[in-house]
């Protein structure tokens, strides 16, 4: 059964852009963790990463240098001034999965985009420009004060649009940082799109294995 929102928010990246945060720092740190301890290195940092989005908010660089620098303490593992310049300047190079550029054009005619993003606001435009298509508004946790998964970060954003969860469908391809609150505060329509990158969780959501089966659900 198709729906129809009167928005379609996303989360950026991972969703929409390949979020690579952990091959950046696989190449950074391919001299200093042995290839055996690599993957549970990486999910430290990951693991970091949400903790320190947790609590009051605070520069992203600052996330990500928090993070490295915690995953390099408990991995006894040396980090180096540069680290999080280099995995944070990364972030606008990163590119969108394929085929989201073209779902997003064919969708963006019918319906208002918004991305909803943990992002800076001098951080996110060159992603924007990655994904091509027209978004009605573009939303960073350094304007709503707040880091997803916190419900603050939606509460901002559906101020913004005057709008409420009723009419919303959210797109996102994590549990932790999207879905899970989304579904809490009552959203018409949480969409995962499957990208493999986090467990799965039993909510009530809409799954989508493809993000080009997103239009059927919209009824295009």
């Amino acid at each position: 059964m198709s729906v129809r929102p009167r928005f379609i928010s996303f989360d950026c990246y991972g969703t929409l852009i390949d979020f690579e945060m952990g091959p950046t720092a696989q190449r950074l740190f391919t001299d200093r963790v042995a290839p055996e301890a690599m993957p549970r290195f990486l999910a430290s940092f990951k693991a970091y990463r949400l903790d320190e989005v947790l609590g009051d908010f605070k520069p992203f660089f600052d996330v990500v240098q928090r993070s490295i620098q915690r995953t390099c303490a408990a991995h006894g593992v040396a980090c180096r001034d540069s680290d999080a310049t280099a995995l944070y300047e990364a972030v606008p190079t990163w590119h969108p999965h394929p085929h989201t550029v073209a779902v997003l054009e064919a969708i963006a005619p019918h319906y208002p985009l918004v991305i909803l993003s943990n992002s800076m606001v001098d951080l996110i435009p060159a992603s924007v420009a990655h994904l091509k298509a027209p978004f009605h508004a573009v939303y960073t946790a350094e304007e709503a004060d707040a880091y997803k998964p916190r419900a603050q970060a939606f509460e901002y954003m559906l101020d913004q649009l005057g709008s409420h969860p009723g009419e919303m469908m959210h797109c996102s391809s994590s549990f932790r940082y999207d879905l899970m609150t989304a579904c809490d505060l009552g959203f018409m329509a949480p969409t995962l799109i499957e990208r493999g990158h986090e467990p799965s969780a039993d909510y009530p959501v809409r799954r989508l294995s493809d993000i080009r089966q997103l239009p059927a659900l919209l009824g295009l």
